[in-house]
C-alpha cells in the first residue's frame, strides 16, 4: 500500500471511485482539471497493490487547504484509508505553509464528521440546500492550527 500522486492514468479509476461513493461525482474532466490546470490543485491516491482504493482532492488557497473531495472504495472502508489521505494531505500542504483547513460535509454523512472532528475540525457554518441532488445542507467544518500538525498523531 501507498499514498503517491495521483496521475493522468488514474484518472478513470479514480473517476469510478468517486461514482461509487458519491451521488453527484466529478465527471473524469473535472479529475483531469485538477491533474493538468490548477495549480492551487494537489491530489493522491491510496494505491493497494495496483488498485486504487482512496483517493484525495485538496487546494492550497494562499494559507487554506480546500478539502474539495475524498473517497474510500466501499469495500475498503472503515480500515483508515481516508484518514490515512487526510493526514497525509494537511501534513504536506502544512510544509507548503498552510495554517487552516475547510470542507463541506452533507448534513447526513455523520461517519465523515465524525472523522473530521478526530483532526479537530469544527462546525463553522452552513450553506443551505447545497446538494443539489436531495437539497441537503452542507455543513461547513474549519481546522486551525495546521502549523503544528506534524507532531499530532491521529
Amino acid at each position: 500500500m501507498s499514498i503517491r500522486r495521483m496521475t493522468l492514468e488514474d484518472v478513470s479509476a479514480v473517476a469510478a471511485l468517486d461514482k461509487m461513493s458519491f451521488s453527484l461525482p466529478w465527471p473524469e474532466r473535472s479529475f483531469r482539471f485538477e491533474l493538468t490546470d490548477n495549480p492551487a490543485s494537489r491530489c493522491w491516491v491510496y494505491d493497494l497493490d495496483g488498485k486504487i482504493v482512496g483517493m484525495i482532492v485538496a487546494w492550497l488557497l494562499v494559507d487554506e487547504v480546500h478539502i474539495a473531495t475524498i473517497a474510500t472504495h466501499p469495500e475498503h472502508r472503515k480500515q483508515g484509508i481516508a484518514r490515512e489521505l487526510l493526514t497525509y494531505a494537511l501534513r504536506y500542504m502544512s510544509m507548503e505553509g498552510a495554517v487552516t483547513s475547510f470542507l463541506e460535509v452533507r448534513e447526513s454523512n455523520l461517519a465523515a464528521q465524525e472523522m473530521y472532528r478526530k483532526f479537530g475540525y469544527e462546525e463553522s457554518g452552513r450553506r443551505k440546500r447545497y446538494y443539489k441532488d436531495t437539497n441537503e445542507d452542507a455543513i461547513l467544518m474549519t481546522l486551525t492550527g495546521l502549523e503544528s500538525l506534524n507532531s499530532k498523531n491521529y
